[in-house]
């Protein structure tokens, strides 16, 4: 696992999309595609648009997995995932194939089926991912399952994970936010050969703290879980490594 910190959000987007790019294209070289996983949620807003900007990746090439949606809501509510992604990402470039998780599907079981044996045919070359409030990994909310095999999962939605969506503009209260969720594994996001992870600002310094300020590993914070991936790359702005010891944020 490495540590970058960057003055401003901003810097920090631009350096993880660069990351990004560099990964992308030396895949595109050596085999002739990629395939990613994309995150969503304010965290990822100019990761997305530095990623999108850049004439540098043959998207024809490229293959994207959604990371997680909300059980029960259809793609133009606003709070959609798969609407922040047709916006922000399969609007502006163009994809050779997109896989959404469909929130408002009938039998949410079937549907985590469907997802299971799309992804099991694929080779994860690079997840973009954030960390939550509470330290979640995708929507795996504390204690998270470091040890499910499934690709795929439907997930409860704890009270702070649910009180940020509030918080970020997402839903107008609490009870409007969907307790369940249908999220990628811990151990599907580690199985991508690398992994990128964005997170800035103030609000998520206690869970960076948590989660990297040490060595230990553990499922109350799931995030943690990065360290024990051979090539992850975190990406974190002034305010959300504030809370860092003096050696972790020199990357020692």
């Amino acid at each position: 696992m490495k540590i970058e910190i960057h003055n401003t959000e901003k810097k920090l987007a631009e350096a993880a999309a660069r990351t990004a790019i560099e990964i992308m294209s030396s895949a595109i070289r050596e085999k002739g595609n990629v395939t990613i996983i994309v995150a969503t949620g304010a965290s990822q807003f100019d990761f997305l648009e530095s990623l999108t900007s850049t004439s540098m990746i043959d998207w024809t090439k490229v293959t994207m997995f959604h990371l997680d949606e909300y059980v029960g809501i259809s793609e133009q509510h606003s709070a959609s995932f798969r609407k922040y992604l047709r916006e922000r990402l399969i609007s502006k470039v163009q994809l050779d194939a997109y896989y959404f998780i469909r929130g408002d599907a009938v039998n949410p079981v079937a549907e985590v089926d469907r997802l299971n044996e799309l992804i099991s045919a694929h080779s994860i070359d690079v997840a973009f991912v954030g960390v939550g409030e509470n330290g979640h990994l995708a929507f795996n909310d504390p204690p998270a399952n470091f040890e499910t095999k499934s690709p795929y999962l439907i997930l409860p939605l704890d009270k702070k994970c649910r009180m940020q969506q509030v918080g970020e503009g997402w839903f107008e209260g609490i009870e409007d936010v969907p307790t369940q969720a249908i999220s990628m594994s811990i151990r599907e996001i580690l199985r991508a050969q690398k992994i990128i992870c964005t997170v800035p600002g103030e609000r998520k310094a206690k869970a960076i703290r948590d989660c990297f300020n040490t060595e230990d590993v553990s499922p109350e914070y799931p995030s943690s879980v990065l360290k024990k991936h051979s090539d992850a790359y975190i990406f974190l702005d002034q305010d959300s490594a504030s809370l860092l010891s003096p050696e972790r944020r020199n990357n020692k």
